[in-house]
């Protein structure tokens, strides 16, 4: 499989792979095509201990992958409306946020090989400020900024469930960024596995 066209839509966000994840500059100019190979190349009982930690069949899961692609291509093909971008957002921040981490990146992160991208990625995914966004989605702690142009949300800093709240905002650009990496990392892993 060509990983070309998720490498040149994951290219535009190059420089913060590399400034944010210590990505190198040829991964990430390719990352998809190095998630894969990272994937690819894990030992058989690497591959077998990421598939077991799933009750769901992983092709089960890329399948919800693509079809919640197809939904979010036919929403961007259709006419705008308020109450359908809406939609979106609350299905895209679910599947990027909520679902992948907890079907994919946790186990992926735990198991990729040191130093590897397949593993810079998932912890980035696993870990603040995207775990904490993940939390508040996860727990309906989040609104609209006023503008519309961030999210502004309230998490935990820490796992301490005593710990109270605290105010943070996600940018249109950084949340984009993040959802696009989400994907990027399933599809490479899902495919491969």
């Amino acid at each position: 499989m060509t990983w070309d066209p998720i490498d040149k839509q994951m290219a535009v966000w190059s420089e913060r792979l590399k400034s944010e994840l210590k990505i190198d500059e040829e991964h990430s100019r390719k990352l998809a095509t190095a998630i894969a190979a990272d994937v690819r190349f894990l030992p058989a009982e690497v591959k077998a201990e990421i598939r077991a930690a799933s009750p769901v069949p992983l092709n089960d899961r890329l399948q919800e992958l693509q079809a919640f692609q197809g939904w979010m291509d036919a929403v961007r093909n259709s006419t705008p409306s308020p109450y359908v971008v809406r939609a979106q957002v609350v299905t895209q921040n679910y599947i990027c946020f909520v679902y992948l981490p907890e079907s994919c990146f946790r186990i992926l992160a735990k198991t990729a090989p040191t130093g590897s991208t397949l593993r810079k990625c998932a912890q980035f995914l696993n870990n603040n400020p995207v775990r904490a966004f993940r939390n508040s989605v996860a727990h309906a702690n989040w609104a609209y900024r006023s503008d519309f142009r961030a999210i502004v949300y309230w998490a935990r800093k820490g796992s301490d469930p005593s710990e109270r709240l605290e105010q943070f905002e996600v940018t249109q650009d950084e949340l984009v960024f993040w959802q696009s990496l989400s994907r990027c990392v399933a599809y490479a892993a899902f495919t491969n596995l």
